[in-house]
């Protein structure tokens, strides 16, 4: 095999990597770097599936490494975050030392990992999502130290239970994948890139999770129903 076909798996083990760098952070209380390099996997994550496409090495282990890899970067080190926060509520459900109220962060985790197992096996997703994609419930978390260090536990848990539900939903989501540049083929989109640039030149980083709350809603909004 050339050298070529390892390229876009060597780019996959960055983002993996680059989401266990996350959780170090996180563990070292450094929440701004460790919502970084989510976003550097994310990167990571175009990347790869860029350079199987341009070089034509799209392979059977490609595809599961990159899942593999997103339950990482999108599933475990966001529930890291998550633990963060609500490890900082103040609220303990302790056990021979231990506070296990933390550990509810890792549900998100785990509807990661199924989220990403049933999008192997389902041929429904070439274009756009069933369910809503593990990338944009990672980045989303990741954005939130940007935007807030305090988080109402109860809040986040209740976002954790919704972002869990659509994972494995049914709920359609649409995909940043385009063909052409044309406006009328990608108007939701634009619609985001155009909500997104203006929202950061108002708010700066910290509009970062009304970014992706954006994307989830215009979702909704535009696929009801289907």
């Amino acid at each position: 095999m050339s050298i070529r076909k390892h390229i876009p798996n060597t780019i996959t083990c960055c983002n993996l990597l680059s989401g266990c760098v996350s959780i170090l952070f996180t563990c070292n209380n450094h929440l701004l770097w460790a919502s970084a390099m989510i976003f550097i996997a994310a990167i990571f994550d175009f990347l790869d599936g860029f350079a199987a496409r341009t070089l034509d090495a799209k392979s059977p282990i490609g595809g599961e490494l990159d899942s593999l890899s997103d339950v990482v970067s999108f599933g475990v080190a966001p529930s890291f975050i998550v633990a963060w926060f609500l490890s900082k509520s103040g609220i303990g459900w302790w056990v021979h030392d231990v506070n296990l109220f933390p550990m509810l962060g890792f549900i998100l985790a785990a509807f990661a990992a199924v989220r990403l197992a049933k999008f192997n096996i389902d041929t429904r997703q070439s274009h756009n999502f069933i369910g809503l994609p593990v990338p944009a419930v990672g980045l989303f978390i990741a954005s939130l130290p940007f935007f807030t260090m305090e988080m109402n536990p109860y809040l986040l848990l209740a976002m954790v239970a919704i972002f869990s539900w659509l994972m494995i939903s049914e709920v359609p989501f649409f995909s940043f994948k385009i063909k052409n540049l044309r406006f009328k083929d990608n108007v939701l989109r634009y619609f985001v890139v155009i909500f997104a640039i203006i929202a950061v030149i108002i708010m700066k980083l910290a509009a970062l999770p009304f970014v992706f709350l954006f994307y989830i809603l215009l979702s909704v909004i535009c696929y009801r129903g289907e």
